[in-house]
């Protein structure tokens, strides 16, 4: 158990330091655009970890956490140095950009395969969602986003000085992410109502929700601290000539 955690700690060190300096070199490198591209890169790659799961510091967890992080730091960058209109597009593009996966490969997956595939079940692994799911990480997800990035704004307007970056940097993605993981465990696992018929139970109890959603949150919570000093290197950053 010790090697195992030993283990996993070096490799989610490593897979957020990844994350992190990826989206600045692409900042650097191709500015605003670049951003811009790594929030699919981010989305996608989130909703195809969480399906592996791990055991961290000795519990139970889902991967995901590290790459669906760099999207609040993605969007902080956008808000501090190109202003709220430009942090909200690129969040309509990773909810674009996943909606349309979603479609595509559920599209994909109707195909019969041949009987030489080999791919078929592996992929329907990956890329099976239930629409209650879909619709938890889709809703979860815009909402927290753009609680975000209006957040990031009013604390920026009580601590402007580049000085106070930390300030609005964390109070805004801390909050942002306790209500991604509220909105998301409740849909995902709690909610229970009937609509013309169709009826949703709740998945686990109240008290295994609370458990789910603390840890979940502890994760994303040390991730979100972890990002204040590349923010502050985005800042200092100056890309080249942007359209």
């Amino acid at each position: 158990m010790n090697t195992l955690l030993t283990e996993n700690t070096f490799w989610g060190a490593l897979l957020v330091l990844l994350n992190f300096v990826s989206i600045i070199l692409a900042y650097r490198f191709w500015g605003k655009e670049g951003l811009f591209m790594h929030i699919p890169i981010s989305i996608i790659l989130a909703n195809m970890q969480v399906m592996k799961t791990i055991e961290l510091f000795g519990f139970v967890s889902c991967l995901g956490n590290a790459m669906f992080g760099g999207t609040f730091l993605i969007s902080d960058i956008l808000a501090e140095k190109y202003g709220k209109k430009e942090a909200q597009k690129a969040v309509w593009m990773g909810f674009f950009s996943l909606l349309a996966t979603s479609i595509f490969m559920g599209v994909a997956l109707a195909f019969t395969p041949h009987e030489s595939d080999t791919a078929q079940a592996s992929l329907e692994a990956i890329f099976t969602r239930t629409p209650r799911l879909l619709l938890a990480g889709l809703f979860s997800y815009a909402i927290s986003q753009q609680h975000d990035i209006w957040a990031y704004h009013f604390w920026k307007s009580k601590f402007p000085e580049l000085k106070f970056l930390f300030i609005r940097n964390n109070l805004s993605t801390l909050f942002s992410q306790a209500l991604d993981t509220a909105l998301f465990t409740y849909i995902a696992f709690g909610a229970e109502f009937s609509f013309l018929g169709f009826s949703v139970h709740a998945v686990f109890p109240s008290k295994m929700l609370w458990e789910i959603g603390l840890l979940a949150y502890l994760f994303k919570f040390i991730i979100a601290a972890l990002d204040t000093p590349f923010l502050y290197w985005a800042v200092k950053i100056n890309p080249p000539k942007e359209c």
